[in-house]
């Protein structure tokens, strides 16, 4: 799946929560508990990605959230963590961060003002533009039924090749988001992320996916399947069915997206430079304009009036 909410986060903390959620119950059901809590305020999305997925998997358990129930603001969480000997690291002092392999979510503090450049130090994963090599890197990435699985003929296990991909993104300046939210909760919120590996590994998947599928097929992918299975995730409904049945979708037509997309690297920039599939739609003698097939004039006249029929009607018939 392309999943990129909105188009720019790759929904790293959204993915993160059901799995959280799930180890969570079956510790539950281990020790015999008959709650579970978590941290999140009322002001957060992660509040409803916890309460829904612990509704659908343990809906026996009760549910204790201390900062939603006793209203604490962040500042006021970091307050009483310190007061009670919990250790809270300098950047979580000043940020709110989250970060597990697939990015790192910046938030709070100066953040908070969306005219304002964020600073610097937000950062950790990536180096400025004007810090990365004087030299462009260039990546071959290869997949197998939608999946990457080699990066520059080096075949690698999925926690390697995202780790990797973070490692030179980041040492090129890829990968950082800046933008303008729209919450579940609400309201609009200014996000920062670092995802070198997403940012990458989506532009490459997306290429080799309009070489390999059929127009009609990548426009259901692209503008139907994977947003809509982005909003699902992002709004924390993981158990919706919904969800499973574009996941089987996807399935089926990620089984020819196969090949190899290469990208290259250049100080905070990222462009796809080539691709190859066994599957690919594109043929050279078709798309060759100075030799190979073209259609008749005739054949081209045919085409364009029917082509142009619904549209021409309607015009005729609008004026």
């Amino acid at each position: 799946m392309n999943g990129m909410y909105e188009g720019l986060y790759p929904l790293g903390t959204a993915l993160a929560r059901p799995l959280i959620v799930e180890k969570v119950v079956e510790v539950a059901r281990r020790v015999g508990a008959d709650a579970v809590a978590h941290g999140s305020t009322s002001k957060g999305n992660d509040q409803v990605r916890f309460d829904i997925t612990a509704k659908a998997l343990a809906p026996d358990l009760k549910i204790i959230a201390p900062a939603r129930i006793w209203g604490m603001t962040r500042a006021e969480e970091v307050e009483y963590a310190r007061r009670h000997g919990l250790p809270v690291g300098e950047e979580h002092k000043k940020y709110s961060i989250d970060d597990n392999l697939w990015s790192r979510s910046i938030e709070g503090g100066p953040l908070d003002d969306p005219a304002a450049e964020p600073p610097e130090d937000a950062f950790k994963w990536t180096v400025p533009p004007d810090k990365a090599p004087v030299e462009p890197a260039y990546l071959t990435i290869e997949f197998e039924r939608g999946l990457p699985v080699a990066v520059n003929g080096e075949k690698m296990d999925l926690v390697s090749l995202v780790s990797f991909l973070n490692h030179v993104g980041g040492a090129n300046a890829v990968g950082r988001i800046d933008h303008i939210e729209n919450r579940l909760v609400g309201f609009k919120s200014r996000e920062v992320y670092e995802a070198p590996a997403a940012v990458i590994l989506y532009h490459a998947h997306r290429d080799l996916e309009k070489l390999v599928l059929t127009p009609r097929e990548l426009r259901f992918k692209h503008y139907v399947l994977d947003p809509q299975w982005a909003d699902l995730v992002y709004q924390g409904l993981w158990v919706e069915p919904l969800r499973t049945a574009l996941e089987k979708a996807a399935e089926e037509m990620e089984k020819w997206v196969t090949g190899e997309v290469k990208v290259k690297l250049y100080k905070g920039a990222l462009w796809v430079v080539g691709r190859e599939s066994p599957y690919g739609g594109y043929s050279h003698e078709l798309a060759d304009y100075s030799r190979g097939w073209y259609p008749t004039d005739e054949e081209a006249r045919g085409f364009i009036e029917i082509w142009s029929l619904h549209s021409l009607t309607a015009l005729r018939r609008r004026k």
